[in-house]
């Protein structure tokens, strides 16, 4: 059988390649540019492959009864629905990100979690899609990514192997990289299972498998790379 690689733009993802290793942005810029811009020097710095951000459109990821919840927020007590619109980049923002991240030779994308999302980072040609653990199970969201026709990692964390495949089936194989993932925030060493890397690689062969980590420290990162992961 054919390794199984995936280019991701000037990369090859897979097996028999250098670990592809992503740095976590998602969207712990709390709304600030600046901010996001020295989380991409870290990355630099930290010699990582890419940087992810997360992307949604507000009123479409947040339940209606919800949007009137107030909570704690960076800038005082907002609406649920105020807080996602201020965490949320626009066009100029992300413009101006992809401009940075092009300058410091760094690759990006995002997590998109609704179909405007994917329409909207479309608009800056990525190297790829991120399916978070969370939208495993929405189908729509799913075929929207692959009608894009490019590569997609898909994490697994909260799924059953069902719900895996379903999704699995939703994408296109050719070009799709799936990623084990416990969604436990932190997650403790006793729940991380990374032997289910071993799983997924014996039931997609043909596919790069990785590991998506929300744990404190790098140990488990590199048990993972031991047990075939080749994305991190």
């Amino acid at each position: 059988m054919r390794p199984a690689v995936v280019r991701i733009g000037e990369r090859a993802v897979g097996d028999g390649e250098p670990t592809y290793v992503i740095a976590e942005i998602g969207i712990n810029h709390n709304g600030s540019v600046e901010i996001a811009k020295r989380l991409i020097d870290g990355a630099v710095e930290a010699r990582c492959d890419a940087v992810k951000f997360q992307k949604r459109t507000p009123e479409l990821c947040v339940p209606r009864e919800q949007w009137a919840i107030e909570r704690d927020t960076p800038w005082g007590r907002l609406t649920y629905i105020e807080y996602r619109r201020r965490m949320e980049f626009g066009y100029a923002e992300f413009a101006e990100l992809d401009r940075y991240a092009k300058q410091r030779g760094i690759a990006w994308f995002a997590s998109c979690w609704d179909v405007e999302a994917v329409k909207f980072m479309e608009r800056f040609n990525p190297p790829c899609h991120k399916v978070a653990s969370a939208c495993v199970t929405d189908l729509p969201l799913l075929r929207a990514l692959a009608a894009t026709r490019r590569p997609v990692l898909l994490s697994t964390g909260m799924s059953t192997l069902e719900e895996i495949e379903r999704a699995v089936a939703s994408l296109n194989r050719h070009n799709l990289l799936i990623a084990h993932a416990t969604s436990t925030y932190p997650c403790p060493a006793v729940e991380l299972n990374l032997r289910m890397i071993q799983t997924l690689k014996h039931r997609w062969p043909d596919r790069p498998i990785g590991y998506s980590g929300h744990e404190p420290g790098l140990v488990p990162s590199w048990v993972a790379v031991g047990l075939g992961a080749t994305f991190i």
